[in-house]
């Protein structure tokens, strides 16, 4: 039997050493609330997570394990950061229908049709299948699967969908760290378009104030939510915010998004780009405010950007270039280069 609703609430995490589940993670630890989390008990990134959590071990893909390390335990709300498609979604409802009072599934801004039609996006602006990112479309079906048992069945999901949501140790460039490297050395670093698309960033602890302050309620049953900060930039300003965070000047060079795909086919950020994050997107959070009154972001890219070059500073482990991801982008900056000769010896001909 579920506890009482005057008792702090228990809540378990799927997930909660990720780059948005740890703030919310910590944040609902602060709120006096109970808390498990439940993964594999990996964390690459240094994550600390504050005493009195929980950690519950196990791959969250075998449902054995997943069962056995759950028990015969109830929770007021579950939230799971690790399901991504519809098949998962199922066998969600199926493991929590009789566990919890409320199962938080964090989709994806991703979701939402492009390019959009309107601005802001709503909660209300249509979903559509991704072409470009099979990521987008497998999130976007696994919310029609809860949507199905929530209607059929009476499962208690409240869908939560962030956009490009970061922190301190995972920075929201198309190749992360590998990206701030060549920033800081001076190295050229492609941006998709012309750099004047619109873009919104979130913190993770701006996101988990969104989040956290739906726990436990019952108006948010069946109900999706967006859940972003107001920092909107274009791509040039991000970029140009980390390289004077790093007290360089920038080497942007401005690349087709139709020409990622043809450079770096299966490189994840190439769907990103033209499925995602070369459109503007700025977001309408009404919705989240009226039911989470206290929903107030506060840090700025600016803010934020100093933070993460003091976390690179400190954790040059775990921030460094990655080879792979290198070769990428200095093929794409091959191509923007190629492209341009090509343009100058038509004009001299």
């Amino acid at each position: 039997m579920l506890h009482h609703d005057a008792a702090p609430l228990r809540v378990l995490y799927l997930g909660g050493t990720g780059t948005i589940s740890t703030s919310c993670v910590r944040l609902s630890v602060e709120a006096g609330m109970h808390v498990a989390t439940i993964n594999r008990g990996r964390n690459e990134k240094d994550r600390s997570l504050p005493d009195g959590v929980e950690a519950l071990i196990a791959d969250v893909a075998d449902d054995a394990a997943l069962s056995a390390a759950i028990g015969d335990r109830t929770f007021d709300a579950v939230v799971n950061f690790l399901s991504y498609d519809a098949d998962d979604a199922r066998r969600m409802v199926s493991l929590f229908g009789s566990r919890t009072r409320q199962y938080v599934h964090i989709s994806s801004a991703s979701i939402y049709a492009k390019p959009v039609w309107q601005s802001p996006i709503t909660e209300s602006t249509p979903t559509a299948p991704n072409p470009h990112l099979p990521y987008a479309t497998a999130k976007w079906r696994a919310e029609q699967a809860l949507q199905d048992a929530h209607v059929t069945q009476g499962f208690p999901v409240t869908v939560v969908r962030p956009s490009h949501t970061y922190d301190d140790a995972n920075p929201p460039l198309p190749g992360g760290w590998t990206v701030v490297d060549r920033i800081a050395r001076g190295a050229e670093v492609p941006v998709h378009g012309d750099g004047t698309s619109l873009w919104t960033l979130t913190h993770a602890e701006d996101f988990a104030q969104g989040l956290v302050g739906l726990l436990g309620n019952p108006r948010a049953v069946g109900e999706t939510f967006t859940i972003t900060g107001s920092d909107v930039y274009t791509w040039d300003q991000i970029y140009t915010i980390v390289a004077e965070a790093l007290g360089v000047a920038p080497r942007l060079v401005h690349v087709a998004s139709e020409l990622y795909p043809l450079v770096a086919p299966g490189w994840f950020w190439s769907g990103e780009v033209l499925g995602d994050i070369g459109h503007s997107a700025v977001f309408d959070t009404t919705k989240i405010r009226t039911f989470v009154p206290g929903f107030a972001p506060r840090l700025t890219f600016h803010r934020a950007a100093s933070r993460m070059v003091a976390w690179r500073r400190d954790h040059p482990d775990t921030t460094t270039a990655d080879a792979d991801t290198e070769a990428v982008l200095d093929r794409i900056v091959g191509a923007y280069h190629a492209a341009r000769d090509v343009y100058a010896a038509w004009r001299a001909s």
